[in-house]
């Protein structure tokens, strides 16, 4: 008898594996250990190409200017006339003009004063700034400890430019794998210093050109200052004409929209290039990367990861569930669950995303993967053992067609222990046998009980019983156990008249070949019994006991040879579908009350 709830040891165990198999993989996912591949899986599902709204537009200095001004750096003069054309017209002037350049020093003073005179003419000029980072060990008192982001440098524009400019930096991080997927909205070059995100910059000069209020910025950490660039057009998206037609004439303000930010930056192979999240194949100009933080900007579309230690927490909840849903669960049913868990998973992190909250979308997904192909595995080495077990078990006294059925409904009755259920039992003995044995030799005695309990034994398989045991030269066999069966009574009587049919035949083998013969007595009655596996762990017997057991061997042992001696019982159950001729309560069972009638089964109608 199992018991239930709490008290059960399954339950334990199943809890304890749960918790601990749940624990590994939160611990992995927290260790940082899926880093690369997640990234990965974030990469296509939160990066999504459009086409953009006009406002921003890529000059570039390209292969086509190198060609023309040279190596860097170039004059300064050159971007002087870059911005004097691009402001040609005083009713269409750019909201702003970024230039991707870091102008420090004053080496020609002639083109210096150009490139001042211009900015400060037009006032809508954002130039770049770029800090030194470094990993520096650092002295505190007695202590020396590594520093991380170590500012160690800062790259200024010259003062004057910087009296009639507005700067913002253009540091680029990338991550452990190369990818650039993050902007540092702001750094602190020095104590008296606070520079912005170039992108973040030329996006409020282009509010206060427009006329209009600029949004809230993008959500970073506290400390880092680190957000989520959330890219939305290919490398070359932006990309408008060269700096060198702006310098020649060919280009000028009037082929821009009124208010439009113009960015000018490098654009040349192997210079300022980054592979992003967007795009891993093709690598991405700095000057591209502002103009996607811009376009976010504008269209006030930003990310935010969601909280890492609720993403853990939900990762071990869910690894639970699935470890307890995958026990001893079918193979369909365990498909069905991975394929929904993480195809659900997955699309709500599409979902999420495209409202700018991300979620980790390996994690949940890659543990249900791991968890359905362990317990696919460890349930089929389980059926493995248990259609094993179930073979051994019964293959040598159960019909094929029951094993195949016990293979399909479980093993859970095999263990040691029994339950009542209704039963048909058989008897059946060989008379005369003692006589015989002790007048022919052993071996041939042998051959004799062979052939008589093979007959048996296939008389009981054909009509599906199961044989429960050989006690000398008796056959004991039961049916409707292990398994129901429909007409379980039927199919015992039926087995007990085709082992007198058969006894017949062998009996005339015998007398010809010994000289002798016997026949068999039978008994059959059905009612309730205790079924099951029963004796030690070591060593047990699939039997059936109980008074339904000791009647039908007591109606054996009263049946002369030839004949098949049945109950009431069994008479009640089969009706008018046999011949039966009752010899009322003459013969009298040991332990049996005064009463008890008796019926010769003399055969089956037909059809029945």
């Amino acid at each position: 008898m199992h018991t239930r709830g709490l008290g059960n040891a399954s339950f334990w165990k199943k809890l304890i594996v749960s918790l601990l198999i749940a624990a590994i993989l939160t611990w992995i996912a927290g260790s940082g250990a899926l880093f690369l591949l997640d990234r990965k899986l974030s990469d296509w599902l939160y990066s999504k190409e459009k086409a953009h709204d006009g406002i921003i537009h890529v000059v570039g200095m390209d292969q086509k200017a190198y060609e023309q001004f040279g190596p860097m750096p170039w004059s300064r003069e050159v971007y002087a006339k870059a911005i004097r054309n691009l402001n040609i017209d005083p009713n269409n002037r750019p909201a702003v003009i970024g230039i991707d350049v870091i102008f420090i020093g004053e080496t020609d003073p002639e083109a210096n004063d150009a490139l001042v005179q211009a900015a400060a003419e037009y006032g809508n000029v954002v130039v770049a700034e770029a800090v030194n980072f470094t990993d520096q060990t650092v002295a505190e008192g007695d202590d020396f400890f590594l520093k991380r982001r170590n500012i160690n440098g800062y790259d200024r524009v010259f003062e004057k430019l910087r009296e009639v400019t507005r700067q913002g930096h253009i540091n680029a991080m990338e991550d452990k794998d190369g990818i650039l997927r993050k902007g540092l909205l702001w750094v602190d070059p020095r104590e008296d210093d606070h520079l912005e995100l170039f992108g973040w910059v030329i996006y409020e000069q282009y509010c206060k050109a427009a006329g209009i209020t600029p949004g809230k910025q993008p959500p970073a950490g506290e400390k880092s200052g680190f957000f989520y660039i959330p890219y939305s057009v290919m490398p070359g998206g932006f990309y408008e004409c060269s700096i060198a037609d702006l310098y020649n004439g060919d280009v000028d303000g009037t082929s821009f929209d009124e208010n439009s930010i113009i960015l000018i930056g490098p654009y040349v192979a192997g210079d300022d290039k980054y592979f992003t999240s967007i795009e891993h194949a093709a690598g991405m100009y700095g000057i591209e990367v502002q103009a996607n933080v811009i376009q976010s900007l504008l269209d006030g579309k930003y990310q935010k990861a969601s909280p890492t230690w609720w993403q853990l927490a939900l990762l071990f909840v869910l690894s639970v569930v699935s470890v307890w849903f995958l026990w001893d669960r079918k193979v369909r049913w365990s498909l069905t669950w991975w394929i929904g868990f993480s195809g659900g998973w997955l699309i709500l992190c599409k979902l999420l995303g495209g409202a700018g909250i991300l979620l980790e979308p390996l994690w949940i997904p890659l543990a249900t993967t791991v968890l359905f192909i362990a317990f696919v595995a460890i349930n089929y080495v389980q059926a493995s053992l248990a259609k094993h077990k179930v073979t051994s078990t019964f293959k040598r006294y159960v019909d094929p067609s029951v094993i195949n059925e016990l293979l399909r409904e479980g093993t859970d009755s095999l263990g040691l222990g029994g339950k009542l259920t209704d039963i048909a039992a058989l008897f059946v003995d060989i008379r005369g046998f003692t006589t015989m044995s002790e007048a022919l030799p052993a071996t041939e005695v042998v051959e004799i009980l062979n052939q008589y309990l093979t007959l048996t034994t296939k008389c009981v398989m054909d009509n599906h019983g199961t044989l429960d045991k050989f006690v000398g030269d008796c056959t004991m066999a039961i049916w409707n156990a292990p398994l129901p069966q429909e007409d379980y009574v039927m199919n015992a009587c039926k087995a007990a008249l085709d082992m007198v049919k058969g006894s017949e035949e062998l009996a005339k083998e015998l007398q010809e070949k010994y000289g002798r013969t016997v026949a068999f007595g039978v008994g059959v009655h059905c009612g309730k019994a205790v079924v099951g596996n029963i004796g030690a762990s070591m060593r047990m017997d699939y039997t059936a006991i109980g008074d339904t057991v000791n009647t039908a061997a007591r109606l054996e042992a009263n049946a002369p040879g030839g004949c098949v001696y049945i109950s009431r019982a069994v008479v009640d159950a089969l009706g008018d579908r046999i011949l039966a001729t009752s010899l009322g309560t003459s013969i009298k069972l040991k332990g049996k009350a005064d009463g008890f009638e008796i019926f010769t089964l003399d055969g089956i109608k037909e059809g029945a």
